[in-house]
């Protein structure tokens, strides 16, 4: 089985020049523009770095296991613009983190906003694999390989793993929990995460019924792939996919019915909109 990190703070390991005794010293994350957030239990001070690890027994893929790898260049909320159906030119685009919604949060929301006041609204949920076991040994053998001094060589412990069922389900639970939410005020709940993942929950989970994209449809599946560029991987929209709160119930065979006023929502986000959730391009 090939097991190896493939990217660590942000940064393809295959990156030349690269000075790693800096960059695990700065413990940076370009995605959030600050340190790292994935941090070791055992020492918080330390952040673990790994976005994306290659992982398969024959044919090996490169899998994104840090949902904030999912926010390069700012795509996904891009690609979810046609989703503000009462966006205007002239409106700015704010992204705002963590929103509290009935049935839970949701990761970020891209509002429409003019006058300082919110027009529109989608929600935007990422989701990487969780993995088993711990990605330390593989992290440390990696830094000793670039020549980066007195990192601590551990005893070899098992091997990491993907954590495909309980990922996939853990996410169509959340999506279920707030779909009615979005459905009943005519927004849009977006689901991004990558094309391996997707591909899994449609074989293991009741999909038949989840359709090409429609504008129609409250919860929108955005699947992502990395692509190889020169010492770098891409991301890149590979499909839409969609379905309504009802297509959610079905795949997991539950139900649930979160009511809400679209004014409570309206009112969290526009505590929350400032130039630092601006957009600009």
């Amino acid at each position: 089985m090939s097991n190896r990190i493939v990217e660590f703070f942000t940064i393809t390991i295959n990156q030349p020049e690269t000075d790693w005794r800096d960059v695990v010293t700065t413990q940076n994350c370009s995605y959030l523009a600050k340190k790292c957030v994935k941090t070791r239990k055992s020492a918080p001070e330390i952040s673990i770095g790994t976005c994306t690890v290659e992982y398969g027994a024959k044919e090996s893929q490169k899998v994104i296991i840090c949902p904030h790898r999912l926010l390069e260049r700012n795509q996904v909320f891009i690609d979810c613009i046609h989703l503000l159906t009462l966006h205007e030119p002239g409106n700015e685009l704010h992204k705002i983190s963590e929103v509290s919604v009935p049935g839970g949060s949701v990761d970020y929301v891209l509002a429409s906003v003019r006058n300082g006041k919110v027009i529109d609204f989608v929600g935007i949920e990422l989701q990487a694999l969780d993995t088993t076991g711990t990605l330390w040994n593989e992290r440390q053998s990696f830094l000793n390989s670039v020549g980066v001094e007195n990192i601590e060589e551990t005893a070899k412990a098992k091997p990491y793993g993907m954590n495909w069922k309980m990922t996939a389900k853990t996410i169509l639970v959340r999506l279920h929990h707030k779909a009615e939410t979005f459905e009943l005020i005519s927004k849009h709940l977006v689901l991004v995460l990558q094309d391996c993942l997707f591909g899994y929950m449609q074989r293991e989970f009741q999909f038949n019924h989840v359709t090409n994209a429609r504008l129609g449809d409250s919860i929108q599946f955005h699947v992502y792939s990395l692509k190889n560029l020169p010492n770098q991987l891409r991301l890149g929209l590979t499909k839409r996919k969609s379905t309504d709160a009802k297509g959610i119930a079905t795949s997991l065979g539950l139900q649930a019915s979160p009511k809400v006023e679209l004014e409570e929502i309206i009112s969290v986000l526009q505590a929350k909109i400032s130039d630092k959730t601006l957009i600009t391009l």
